[in-house]
């Protein structure tokens, strides 16, 4: 289990979501067995996504973030909900480039493209957005999207460090947004915090340390005094809430039996009569559906019906 800890300073002028993500980036890395500059790429991407997931209003209200691009990668994607369920994959698990100055290369294995967010509030036709890639090093991108798409300033630092025998060490993520009416004295302090502020990664493995025996929520309530313990007293920060985050693949049977009932009806009759069977695999689990001649026959013929499965 994952936690999210939101809090807000006291002059109401910005809000952190802050979060370690090590378990949930740990069994996206395992499930699609992926490379260290696709484990650091995948896993910004679920930290990044659990972050905005925590901010959804309600438990049914969903989430997809999407980066698209020309490189090796081609392309990274995250769903979560408003219980904190998240899931995702990456195109190429296998992608694997040089260090770029001593650091993982993500923006390299995503190349020149864009970041798609799409929110499902419940309300009817669900809201998108789309920007061009700034770097493909995923907090950069995250932060130019709400400050184009939602004219909302945003700091974002994600990290993930993975060791030499390719396990995740830790993962962790931090959003910084400003509030509406903010004060500039506000900016003006933050400025300087995150400027100086270390790697996410190395403020979570140094909390981790100085909080051993303690629950997630209080390494993460360590973290947030770590770093911004230097904030002027109108500006110190009042925990508000800590949500859960966790990997969770929703697929199903009856969920890819509905996918077989999306495709072209004489492109489903020509498995039936070719193959004899179907074999669908989830992208983001990668849980294997099979499905014999009797059950494409059945769902056929709702097809020619024009039913629904």
């Amino acid at each position: 289990m994952s936690k999210v800890l939101v809090a807000i300073d006291k002059s109401g002028s910005f809000r952190v979501h802050l979060s370690i993500t090590t378990d949930m980036c740990r069994e996206a890395a395992r499930i699609h067995e992926t490379t260290p500059v696709a484990s650091a790429g995948l896993g910004r991407v679920l930290t990044g996504t659990a972050l905005m997931s925590s901010m959804l209003g309600e438990p049914d209200n969903r989430l997809t973030v999407q980066f698209k691009g020309d490189g090796p990668a081609r392309q990274i994607m995250a769903c979560a909900d408003g219980n904190g369920n998240v899931k995702g994959y990456i195109a190429n698990p296998n992608v694997d480039l040089p260090l770029n100055n001593g650091k993982l290369d993500v923006g390299g294995s995503l190349g020149i493209g864009e970041l798609t967010v799409i929110r499902d509030m419940g309300l009817g036709e669900p809201y998108s957005g789309t920007i061009a890639l700034v770097s493909g090093e995923i907090a950069e991108d995250l932060a130019a999207y709400y400050f184009i798409s939602e004219q909302q300033n945003t700091s974002v630092a994600l990290g993930v460090k993975v060791g030499e025998d390719m396990n995740i060490l830790v993962s962790a993520g931090m959003f910084v947004q400003m509030l509406p009416g903010f004060d500039e004295g506000a900016v003006d302090a933050l400025e300087k915090i995150l400027g100086d502020m270390p790697p996410i990664t190395t403020v979570a493995e140094e909390a981790q340390l100085r909080s051993a025996g303690k629950s997630e929520e209080g390494v993460l309530e360590d973290m947030l005094g770590s770093i911004f313990n230097s904030l002027p007293e109108e500006y110190s920060l009042e925990k508000l809430d800590t949500k859960d985050v966790r990997w969770h693949c929703d697929c199903s049977r009856d969920r890819m039996k509905g996918a077989l009932a999306t495709i072209n009806p004489q492109d489903l009759r020509e498995i039936i009569d070719e193959d004899g069977k179907a074999e669908l695999s989830c992208n983001f689990c990668r849980s294997k559906y099979e499905f014999d001649k009797e059950e494409l026959e059945t769902i056929y013929s709702f097809m020619q019906k024009g039913e629904s499965i």
